[in-house]
C-alpha cells in the first residue's frame, strides 16, 4: 500500500485558535451564533481525534502517513467515477 496523505495537524490547530480566540469572544455567549460556533469547535476537535485514530491504525498496520500542508505539494490523483 502507498502512503496515506492526511492534513497536517496544524490545520486543525489554526482553525481552533481562530474560533476560540477571535470568533467566540466576538459573540454574545447567549446567542445562537455562539452555540453554533461552539459546535464547530467540537466538530473540529472530533475530526482531529478521528484523524489521530486513523494514523494510529495505520502505524499498527505498517502503513505510512504523509501529513500534507497544501494541495499544491503533490499532484492530486484522478478518481474514475464511472
Amino acid at each position: 500500500m502507498g502512503t496515506l496523505p492526511l492534513p497536517s495537524h496544524i490545520h486543525y490547530e489554526l482553525l481552533l485558535q481562530i474560533l476560540e480566540r477571535q470568533t467566540l469572544p466576538s459573540l454574545n455567549p447567549t446567542s445562537s451564533e455562539y452555540s453554533q460556533a461552539q459546535q464547530v469547535v467540537v466538530s473540529l476537535r472530533k475530526a482531529l481525534s478521528h484523524q489521530k485514530a486513523l494514523e494510529a491504525h495505520c502505524r499498527c498496520s505498517d502503513r505510512q502517513v504523509e501529513h500534507r500542508w497544501s494541495l499544491n505539494d503533490q499532484p492530486i490523483p484522478k478518481v474514475d467515477v464511472r
